[in-house]
């Protein structure tokens, strides 16, 4: 490993928790998941510790077996627009599906915020795995698993087309001629594809770091592709190093396949760390946010990634069910790695359910531990950086308090910004206008 490089972080703000019963906690702020002063407290305690970027999640469908954040929360454009204006150098991502919006509509507002942040936006692209959604947009069917990837790719393109519609000088601005732009720097787009016909031009110019930072999180095999074909970062979840190792190497192999060069694929495997001055403190931590989880409530959970499945009809102690391949068609790899684990492990429906409510991950300790093994996964090879999510309520800032500092002693992580844009933070190239570039 180069010993110039650095580990980057972001952290999920995922208001009041991203399980059933994390609101339940005493600590908790229990409508966290719309209050905005709290998320400007998160946006200046992570900018506080030099993290690249927060992480706003999104999903377009809920019913009454809905975890509690996702049942009342706010729209990620709207949010990242308002957390611009009191943020000066940390990444601003959101997710937004492909499935159910309109690249020209998606083009301006992920430009809005790139221009509003200085260049801070990211987008995390989802192609929306929950079928339910169709219901909420006037469709009858939700597209399949691989359907979804093929409008996504077009999406993207056309998306990308539309931010390079004005040159980056094409704005004169001179009062003295009366010209106010270069007609010649204006690009049409003119696209006519399978899914999508777009005219263009965008009606607002490139920020500084040229376009939004592109996120994406598949890990089936459509989804790794797309990934190491399209993606700037990507967000994974793996339960151990050698997994991580193992995806790592893939989706970097991929991009070199592609032509593309692997540094410029950046790996963020979502960790969940729980900091206790002592094992014991961080122990007894996790122990209070499992106990908060009822086995009617880890039910409600892992149903929903099996499309809202019932798993109350099945006895608790007895063998995981076969499910055939139910899932495929929303969370397929992350379905199919729990359908997986638990036949190699001869796991009952409660022990699966228990552990996808409150997984339990290696990142738990002392401060000590957790920033040792964080340096074991990053020189290993797992990663090059990590989306911390918040299992506690005091979460984010314990780790910025406590494991950041350590990570910037040993010189594995900044002490100050490199840049004022997020690219420049991640260490990637401002992409070059495709017009400009044709001009050269």
């Amino acid at each position: 490993m180069a010993s110039d490089k650095q580990i980057k972080f972001g952290a999920l703000l995922h208001g009041v928790g991203g399980n059933m019963s994390a609101w339940r906690h005493p600590d908790a702020v229990v409508d966290a998941s719309v209050n905005f002063e709290l998320y400007k407290k998160w946006v200046k305690k992570a900018e506080e510790g030099k993290l690249d970027l927060i992480f706003i999640a999104d999903g377009l469908f809920i019913n009454e077996k809905t975890i509690p954040h996702f049942l009342n929360r706010f729209e990620p454009i709207a949010l990242l627009s308002a957390l611009a204006a009191v943020s000066t150098h940390i990444g601003l991502v959101g997710t937004l599906s492909t499935s159910y919006s309109e690249p020209f509509t998606v083009a301006r507002q992920f430009a809005s915020i790139d221009k509003i942040s200085g260049g801070r936006a990211g987008w995390n692209i989802v192609t929306s795995p929950l079928e339910g959604t169709a219901s909420n947009y006037s469709k009858e069917q939700h597209p399949d698993h691989d359907l979804r990837y093929r409008i996504a790719t077009e999406y993207l393109e056309v998306t990308r087309g539309l931010w390079d519609s004005w040159e980056d000088d094409a704005f004169v601005r001179d009062r003295e001629t009366g010209v106010f732009f270069d007609p010649d720097k204006l690009h049409t787009l003119n696209h006519k594809g399978e899914f999508f016909s777009v005219k263009g031009p965008l009606n607002i110019s490139r920020s500084k770091q040229g376009q939004p930072v592109i996120f994406q999180a598949g890990s089936s095999e459509v989804g790794k592709n797309y990934a190491a074909k399209e993606a700037d970062a990507v967000f994974t979840v793996h339960a151990t190093l050698d997994e991580s190792v193992k995806y790592y190497q893939e989706i970097k192999s991929k991009a070199a396949s592609l032509g593309r060069a692997p540094d410029e694929v950046l790996i963020f495997p979502q960790i969940s760390p729980i900091v206790g001055e002592t094992e014991e403190a961080a122990e007894r931590k996790y122990q209070e946010i499992a106990s908060l989880v009822t086995i009617e409530n880890a039910l409600l959970y892992l149903g929903r990634f099996f499309e809202h499945h019932d798993f109350s009809q099945y006895p608790l102690d007895e063998p995981f069910p076969e499910l055939g391949d139910l899932g495929k068609n929303s969370f397929q790899s992350g379905t199919d790695t729990i359908k997986r684990v638990a036949k190699e492990q001869n796991l009952t429906l409660r022990q699966v359910a228990l552990q996808s409510a409150t997984p339990k991950g290696p990142f738990i300790g002392t401060p000590a531990k957790v920033a040792d093994i964080i340096q074991q996964w990053f020189e290993a090879g797992a990663a090059d950086g990590f989306m911390i999510t918040s299992v506690l309520p005091n979460s984010l800032e314990d780790f910025v308090d406590y494991v950041i500092p350590i990570l910037q002693e040993r010189g594995l992580f900044r002490t100050e910004y490199e840049s004022d844009t997020l690219r420049g933070n991640l260490g990637l190239p401002v992409p070059a206008n495709r017009y400009a570039k044709q001009e050269a």
